[in-house]
């Protein structure tokens, strides 16, 4: 069996399972609501992922659009994120116990289970690092012993034309490095 190339600018090296290239980050969502009951199967895979000494480091904290907690969730992101992630259905951050020295290696681990169950159930996911931790520490009251990760926006995937026209070049499945300068047999290769 060939795996199947995905839209865009996506072709695997090697025989893998077709979600993982069918998994992207897009930035266009609609305006259907994430039912908690579809929010739950997305948190229940990221809880069966492997963690070190079954620690489980990672915690998710959400709001819901439309919820009580939605503004606070939505004031987050940099201005530019805000632009097209609060169109989208849910927005989670992401926490790392940091008594866990593997927390942000368990807590990534449990965010690529989160989003390969969302794509399987035909939601989109698209994770942020441009965002304000430390806001986020402060008024979603994130213990000091929990590091602020990263934030995640879900929803269901819209039309590029309800992005700004900035954005609309840049919607689509994002190729990656070839296997060969990310893995190294026997240790990191020599500075050239």
């Amino acid at each position: 069996m060939t795996t199947p190339t995905a839209p865009g600018v996506r072709t695997p090296d090697a025989e893998i399972l077709p979600l993982f290239l069918e998994r992207w980050s897009p930035r266009s969502f609609t305006d259907e609501a994430l039912p908690l009951a579809q929010l739950q199967r997305l948190l229940e895979a990221a809880r069966w992922a492997p963690s070190a000494n079954n620690a489980q480091p990672w915690r998710f904290l959400y709001a819901l659009r439309g919820d009580t907690h939605w503004d606070t969730f939505a004031a987050l992101p940099n201005e530019r994120n805000r632009l097209w992630c609060t169109q989208a259905a849910a927005l989670l951050v992401v926490l790392g116990d940091t008594a866990s020295r593997s927390h942000a290696f368990d807590a990534g681990c449990a965010w690529g289970h989160l989003a390969l169950q969302a794509q399987a159930l035909g939601w989109s996911t698209h994770g942020m690092g441009g965002f304000d931790a430390q806001r986020a520490r402060e008024v979603l009251q994130v213990p000091e012993n929990f590091a602020v990760l990263t934030m995640v926006a879900i929803g269901r995937r819209g039309p590029v034309e309800a992005l700004p026209a900035d954005f609309r070049e840049r919607e689509q499945p994002s190729g990656r490095h070839p296997v060969a300068t990310r893995a190294f047999h026997g240790g990191f290769p020599p500075a050239e």
